[in-house]
């Protein structure tokens, strides 16, 4: 796949020209992104109705439509919190990965676990990276730099993220507590089959489908039934090619454009961070 091309889920489309005037640096890009979107669990403000909804854009072209309608403005023009897109990690990334995809940077999201939101606890996390000519540097759109990390948001050192086929591995060779790495230390959407979902959420990710994080297809199940060996396979493929191995990274576009259990395919189950009954979406007509 080539990062440095838009998806459909990345693609701008008829805003595109509002990314013309954006920063190049990461630092002034990233401050832009914080300023288009509030989190809707961790942002301090309580959404409901149509509001809340906006967690449910699955294009940056639709994100950018919704902004617009509602401000009207450049962009990096300042945004009142409550003005700003509801969304979470996955929409900070993605409109970065696009603004990056627009002025040519390959950029690309990333499906794990942060360990820097509490002690003790791994969150659910989608952070972004670009290729700077010489490596791949991994970003948290959604922080803002100071004291308050352990590291650099712009430039992320390895150990605070990890992907989420990292953590199958280590769960699968008894080494990582499952129990540990989820949505939140609250809620019991987490262990074992969380991490296996989230591993099919890492090859989606990659191939260039940046679908929502509570989207289902295929292989994925709210159980750890199923075919395990087929998790164990990906996992393990995706840890290669992430450490360079090239023809792992074509073992794997080929099946996941060739197996109906890892790609998403015209239709999905779309479930809902509120609770409500699960819809089937056409991506087709979405």
């Amino acid at each position: 796949m080539n990062y440095a091309h838009q998806t459909v889920y990345s693609d701008p489309g008829v805003h595109a020209a509002l990314f013309d005037e954006l920063p190049s640096d990461i630092p002034g890009l990233t401050a832009v992104i914080r300023n288009l979107v509030i989190h809707y669990r961790g942002g301090g403000i309580e959404f409901t109705g149509d509001r809340y909804e906006e967690i449910n854009h699955r294009w940056v072209e639709a994100m950018l439509t919704t902004d617009q309608k509602r401000n009207g403005t450049p962009l990096a023009t300042p945004r009142e919190p409550f003005d700003r897109i509801v969304g979470c990690c996955r929409d900070y990334t993605l409109l970065m990965v696009s603004a990056l995809r627009h002025k040519g940077i390959p950029a690309r999201s990333r499906i794990g676990f942060s360990n820097y939101f509490a002690e003790g606890f791994n969150h659910d996390h989608v952070v972004a990276e670009y290729w700077n000519g010489q490596r791949w540097v991994m970003v948290d759109a959604q922080l803002e730099p100071g004291p308050a990390w352990r590291f650099d948001p712009q430039d992320m050192e390895p150990g605070f993220f990890r992907s989420a086929a990292e953590v199958w591995l280590g769960y699968r060779a008894g080494e990582l507590d499952g129990d540990v790495f989820g949505v939140d230390p609250s809620l019991p959407i987490r262990g074992g089959w969380f991490i296996r979902n989230y591993v099919f959420f890492q090859l989606a990710h990659l191939q260039g489908d940046e679908l929502l994080l509570w989207d289902s297809w295929g292989a994925m199940s709210g159980d750890l039934d199923g075919d395990l060996e087929l998790s164990d396979q990906i996992a393990t493929l995706l840890v290669a090619s992430d450490n360079g191995d090239v023809a792992a990274t074509e073992v794997l576009a080929a099946r996941y454009a060739e197996d109906a259990e890892l790609h998403p395919g015209d239709r999905i189950e779309q479930f809902s961070p509120a609770g409500h009954p699960p819809v089937t979406v056409n991506l087709r007509t979405a």
